[in-house]
């Protein structure tokens, strides 16, 4: 299951077998680089050049961001799973013949953030509530766009439409641009990305993925209210390491994180986003590896029942 919801790091110390020698020196004694498997600009590109700043403040090296964008994020995790020793986690049971195991390649370093998805409209639609939506929805095939296959948004428009009742014609496309043109219909966002254009009309917004509403979109339906628990999706944020790192780096990367989400300007950042941290005592390794399992195992179910099969 393609997760589209991790930072991917990787530290730069050289092939596996140079592991135990780094481990036995002071960690880091070089730079360190995070790779994010997708393009830069985006959320995930954001939040790991946010907390490489507080890294490299903390720990006296420098951690520099890579993006590496392609293949559904397997390109970028490929060469984590490749290098040691800092990694991502992706897709089980969405990707034919994957070059690693997701998760045998990689061992959990820390949860890092979390935001709600919120479905947005072309101004132009008719329905003005998420009820009125999914009631159009199966009187006719409505166009959704998706910032890929196997993305996080393809995954969560595979959901509602199959929680609605509905079904939706889902399109790879530059969303919003197709959005505000009336060339596609829907989209599910990130709140950031949309609010401006929710604020100004240019954008009608009919659900959030949150138990509650956010105050940026008062018209907003909560998707979890109305569908129940299985539409409560979060776009969450982690980092991994490759398998075999000593468990030492884990505890200096995880110290070093727990401090970095505890800063008040990084905190103030995010919140402006709808952007939480996850709680004290979800910031352990084995809290990441839980969520981890957790997800595999409920959107494993998405792909299965969608039929969502992807060539690699």
């Amino acid at each position: 299951m393609k997760t589209g919801f991790m930072v991917s790091v990787a530290a730069a110390l050289g092939l596996a077998s140079m592991l135990v020698t780094a481990a036995a020196q002071e960690y880091p004694s070089r730079t360190v680089t995070i790779i994010v498997p997708y393009p830069a600009g985006g959320p995930t590109d954001e939040t790991a050049r946010m907390v490489a700043q507080s890294l490299s403040t903390q720990l006296k090296r420098s951690f520099i961001v890579e993006d590496i964008g392609g293949g559904g994020a397997i390109i970028g995790s490929e060469k984590v799973a490749r290098a040691a020793p800092d990694g991502y986690t992706s897709n089980v049971s969405l990707y034919e013949n994957l070059p690693f195991d997701t998760v045998k390649t990689f061992t959990p370093v820390m949860l890092i953030n979390r935001n709600p998805l919120v479905l947005v409209g072309r101004e132009s639609l008719e329905p003005s509530t998420l009820r009125d939506l999914v009631a159009l929805m199966k009187e006719q095939t409505l166009k959704a766009a998706i910032p890929g296959y196997g993305t996080t948004g393809h995954l969560a428009t595979s959901l509602f439409a199959q929680e609605a009742g509905a079904s939706l014609d889902q399109i790879a496309a530059p969303a919003i641009t197709d959005l505000l043109g009336g060339q596609v219909d829907l989209f599910f966002a990130t709140p950031q990305s949309v609010v401006q254009q929710v604020a100004t009309g240019a954008l009608k917004a009919y659900g959030v993925t949150a138990k509650e509403k956010l105050p940026e979109f008062p018209t907003a339906d909560s998707f979890p209210l109305m569908f129940g628990p299985k539409l409560d999706v979060v776009y969450w944020q982690a980092m991994f390491a490759p398998a075999g790192t000593p468990s030492s780096i884990i505890g200096t990367l995880n110290k070093a994180l727990q401090n970095a989400v505890a800063d008040p300007a990084l905190v103030k950042i995010w919140t402006a986003e709808d952007v939480s941290v996850f709680a004290s005592d979800q910031r352990s390794p084995e809290a990441a590896s839980e969520l981890l399992n957790s997800e595999i195992a409920r959107w494993g179910q998405v792909i299965r029942d969608n039929k969502i099969h992807i060539q690699q």
